[in-house]
């Protein structure tokens, strides 16, 4: 994202009319040839030029772009922003790449997690995202000095009980810190079902419910997690026994349908987020439909750096479920920006909805973590600001030809000064 010749940049005056070749408000369809009114910075009204009752004086052009919201990033961990490239090799298997990740990480200190989290936050922002769910190893801290809204998810895990009742009262302080910053807004993550035992997935969740939180969990990220659930076997039993942290009693989990149980567990929370989902079943994804207030987080150039099948996307949409997108960590993608997800899935998904995809990197991330009817990731009259606005080159006339150029466009900021 550009924040000098690319930005298009324009003083604002009480009430002003913006007008541009194409706005995406990604709540209703796109306007070939849009205006935004604009009173201070808020947006009061969006249209066609070609309203009966528009008149087109006294209105800023923005020229030949395509207007869209900021992106929202609905998982990551900015602690791994100082990573430079994906930790292990291409197809790497995911318990093998946990054992890595742990050994490269070694322990961080507090002011290190910080740092990087305030590093993760300006090249997230750089990249026009304006919405952030990560993941918190805590306690953390997050700078009150950025307009980039963060849920940050107190991270919960521990195979034994000492670990599990450590990891929850620090959850705990997190939720009682976070009201002293404006920007950030807690919520927590029972980590995964091969970290997190069904009794600490069951108290975050009544953490959730007791402080109207969004919770969220990595729930069948690969087979391997499957096979640890229904069988207490496979790649991450030999590493949890090769670590010395097998926990006896806990797998196999009681259950034909661990996966069932889960998504019946989570779904009592306010809002859940399940992260990844690259190895749900049909029957899991009907079940997830059931409860609106779920969604799945789908990571694209993640899954692909571990070399999943086919990532379920398609018949999770189909079901009625919403989906957003997120780019988890350093650790497995070379870069946070959703919109090169965006990018990524358009040239290797031909099979998905070109709008869908941007309603995955917009609105929907921001329904999954702050509810339905947020203002973030769409541009609606009295909840969308002007500088909340990115926008793409475009010389298009007709939408298909919109989508080439997203492919091959960078996010160029809208940045309004007011007039003295």
């Amino acid at each position: 994202m550009t924040n000098d010749d690319g930005d298009v940049v324009k003083r604002l005056g009480p009430e002003t009319i913006y007008v541009a070749a194409w706005i995406f408000p990604i709540s209703r369809p796109p306007i070939n040839g849009g205006y935004l009114r604009v009173i201070g910075d808020q947006i009061v009204e969006i249209g066609s030029v070609r309203d009966p009752g528009f008149r087109r004086q006294d209105v800023i052009d923005l020229g030949e772009v395509a207007v869209l919201p900021r992106m929202v990033n609905a998982h990551t961990h900015l602690e791994f922003s100082d990573c430079q490239s994906p930790i292990g090799q291409p197809g790497i298997a995911l318990a093998e790449w946990i054992g890595k990740v742990i050994a490269a990480r070694g322990v961080a200190t507090e002011d290190q997690r910080n740092a990087r989290i305030r590093d993760g936050i300006a090249e997230s922002a750089g990249s026009g995202v304006g919405l952030i769910g990560d993941i918190a190893t805590t306690p953390s801290q997050y700078p009150s000095d950025t307009d980039t809204t963060i849920v940050s998810f107190a991270e919960v895990l521990g195979l034994s009980d000492i670990r599990a009742a450590e990891r929850l009262e620090s959850a705990e302080k997190h939720a009682a810190s976070l009201p002293l910053n404006p920007s950030v807004k807690f919520a927590v993550s029972p980590h995964a079902a091969y970290s997190t035992p069904p009794e600490l997935v069951r108290r975050c969740v009544e953490l959730a419910v007791q402080t109207g939180a969004t919770l969220a969990m990595h729930v069948a990220e690969s087979p391997d997690e499957r096979e640890l659930l229904r069988f207490g076997s496979g790649r991450f039993a030999d590493a949890l026994r090769g670590a010395g942290l097998w926990p006896e009693g806990v797998f196999p989990w009681k259950g034909h349908q661990p996966v069932w149980d889960l998504i019946d567990a989570i779904a009592r929370a306010p809002r859940a987020l399940l992260i990844h989902g690259n190895d749900l079943q049909d029957d899991e994804i009907e079940r997830i439909a059931c409860h609106p207030q779920l969604s799945v987080v789908y990571c694209p150039r993640t899954h692909d750096f571990f070399g999943y099948d086919a990532h379920p996307v398609q018949t999770l949409l189909g079901a009625g479920v919403r989906v957003a997108l997120g780019t988890d960590s350093r650790a497995s993608n070379p870069d946070l920006s959703v919109w090169k997800e965006v990018q990524f899935l358009l040239n290797q998904r031909p099979d998905l909805d070109p709008h869908a995809v941007l309603e995955m990197a917009t609105l929907a991330g921001a329904d999954a973590l702050l509810g339905a009817g947020s203002r973030s990731g769409r541009i609606e009259a009295g909840k969308t600001r002007i500088p909340s606005l990115v926008s793409i080159p475009t010389t298009a006339k007709r939408l298909d030809q919109v989508w080439r150029d997203v492919v091959a466009a960078d996010l160029s900021c809208i940045a309004v000064q007011r007039r003295a």
